[in-house]
């Protein structure tokens, strides 16, 4: 609903009307929204009789983006508009600015619950809409700062100049995005704490056939690729053909100057996968008439923006590298080391997979598979070490739950590359149980189980495990988490005991409660690792589906997400120096 409000805003930017857009979340969940555009229209419309401004609220398709004179480009993905916000709304407001007045109308349920009135009048223009979700209609009227705050600095980003206030008045919190720089700011943000290969991002750009096209790429030490794409400033996750022209451009530029350069010996050639290692890159296009498919709805269909892509990344970046040889060299030697390392990589693979035929199981030998077969009723707990491995696969309930101990702590994977990964062989035990491949074999639908818990010890090295596999499953099977698979067990800190009663605390201020209500005289064990706990407990606290705790593993601010992995498990230790001290205050458990 924000979305579709904030959209409105963002095409009179992009027709050159908007510069500043505030967001402001009440403390009762109301949104108000205001923009500095022209303003809705508000005269009579003809055919009804009826304001501009009642029909653009209340009728479907009634908008300026569906006559594409309004706006040659438009942002509303459903282009449903403001009109099912407002029936959606318990009750919306809309404030217009326009013509030296200010014009109101009050709405409840979709309905007009007042005629369009002047109100006072106005020296600016612009349009101010507030309105409440209908809790009738949704089950949680929350909404989520950090979701919203994540769109809104896209927004920012892909409409260089515009200014986005995000205000939440439940808790007293405020972000403010302006980039000059549109993308090529988005992708310094990125790479703020990685080490780069180049100063200052490449930026391509160029229009043709009505479609233009941005694309800002910088490349960094790190062994990960980050591409996002954006079709009129909708995030298309599932990419497209503007990806895929963009990706088979970016090969071929690199191979074809290697080639001409004499860079890479005895006639080899560099893949896709070689050429992103380490690429950051975002690619925003503005189409007149974008077709999305895919199970989202966020997926560019567009055949003919791929060759449009294709030929303009071929022919800009050619002239970049030809340009800048000092660039272009370390771009295709960090390639060409990345392409030793996957065949290093296959061959450790394949060597693997010719040994688990000959000892007749592709499962890893640690593993205590589960008897069900069925993923959707299947879950796997990977636990740290033989001793709490033990445990859990006495506790177990063997139809449903597997279990898979690691050893240690496994590799930090953002300062690896695939070949080294292969070679763990932790990682690879979790591969292989997990079934779905990593790279370009990932296929989710192979996923043997639907619930991938992680079952750390309650202490600074079970988190630091615990980190380790988020930073594995983030940048190498981040589709596990986009699909609801990776949970965090939750096991109890405490046990308090008093005579034959026992009872579990899973953090301090339960531990007060609970020792509070067993009154003088109990006895506080502090588990410090899952080994401590009899099968029975450890099923009991932490394994049980019906009195367990989960947390799920979700991605709700991807650039968030991103920069924490890199500053957290990356190369450089300033960024984690600054991140220790800005956080120490808020630490309420530490292990030392």
């Amino acid at each position: 609903m924000v979305y579709e409000v904030v959209d409105n805003s963002i095409d009179e930017a992009l027709a050159g009307f908007c510069s500043v857009i505030t967001v402001k979340i009440g403390g009762d969940n109301t949104v108000t929204i205001t923009d500095d555009g022209r303003g809705i229209p508000t005269d009579t419309h003809m055919l009804s009789g009826k304001p501009a401004l009642e029909i653009v609220m209340t009728k479907l398709h009634a908008g300026g983006k569906f006559d594409n004179k309004t706006y040659k480009v438009s942002g509303g993905l459903h282009g449903v508009g403001v009109s099912v916000v407002n029936a959606l709304s318990e009750w919306l407001e809309v404030k217009v600015r326009r013509d030296g007045k200010v014009y109101y109308q009050r709405y409840e349920k979709g309905v007009p619950k007042t005629e369009m009135k002047v109100i006072g009048d106005a020296d600016e223009t612009g349009t101010e809409i507030s309105f409440k979700a209908d809790g009738g209609i949704f089950e949680n009227i929350d909404f989520t700062f950090d979701v919203l705050a994540n769109r809104l600095r896209e927004l920012a980003f892909l409409n260089r100049g515009i200014e986005i206030v995000l205000k939440d008045e439940r808790v007293n919190k405020e972000k403010y995005f302006k980039y000059d720089g549109g993308i090529v700011s988005f992708v310094e943000k990125l790479n703020a704490n990685k080490e780069v290969l180049h100063e200052k991002p490449i930026f391509l750009t160029n229009t043709k056939e009505a479609v233009s096209v941005e694309i800002a790429m910088q490349y960094s030490t790190s062994f990960s690729e980050t591409i996002y794409t954006f079709v009129n400033s909708i995030n298309t996750i599932e990419g497209g053909t503007h990806l895929s022209g963009f990706k088979a451009a970016l090969t071929r530029s690199l191979n074809d100057y290697a080639r001409d350069n004499n860079i890479l010996k005895n006639g080899a050639s560099l893949t896709g996968e070689d050429c992103r290692e380490g690429l950051t890159c975002v690619i925003n296009v503005q189409i007149p008439d974008p077709q999305f498919e895919g199970q989202t709805k966020m997926k560019l269909g567009n055949s003919n923006v791929r060759g449009i892509v294709e030929s303009m990344v071929t022919q800009s970046l050619g002239e970049f590298l030809e340009e800048n040889p000092s660039i272009a060299r370390k771009i295709i030697e960090k390639a060409s080391v990345a392409s030793q390392a996957r065949e290093a990589a296959r061959k450790a693979r394949e060597l693997t997979r010719r040994k688990n035929v000959l000892e007749s199981s592709a499962l890893p030998g640690k593993l205590a598979d589960c008897s069900n077969k069925d993923p959707s009723k299947s879950e796997v707990f990977i636990v740290e070490g033989d001793s709490a491995g033990g445990s859990a696969k006495q506790a177990r309930d063997r139809h449903t739950q597997a279990v898979l101990p690691l050893r240690g702590k496994i590799l930090n994977v953002e300062k690896a590359r695939i070949d080294k990964i292969f070679k763990n062989k932790e990682i690879f035990a979790l591969i292989t149980a997990i079934g779905t491949g990593i790279g370009n074999e990932f296929d989710v639908s192979k996923a043997r189980y639907h619930k991938i818990i992680i079952m750390t010890d309650a202490d600074v090295d079970g988190a630091h495990i615990r980190t380790l596999l988020l930073t594995f499953f983030y940048r190498y099977m981040k589709h596990l988490i986009d699909a609801g698979y990776i949970y965090i067990a939750q096991p109890p800190l405490y046990k308090l005991k008093k005579g034959k009663t026992e009872r579990y605390a899973f953090n301090e201020e339960q531990r007060k409660r609970i020792g509070e209500e067993l009154g003088p005289n109990y006895s506080v064990q502090r588990y410090k690792g899952l080994g401590e706990m009899n099968p029975d407990q450890l099923w009991e606290t932490t394994m049980n589906p019906e009195y367990r705790k989960l947390m799920k593993v979700t991605s709700e601010d991807a650039v968030a997400a991103d920069e924490i992995f890199t500053i957290l498990m990356g190369e450089k230790v300033e960024p984690r120096k600054e991140f220790i001290k800005t956080h120490a205050a808020s630490v309420t458990v530490l292990d030392i």
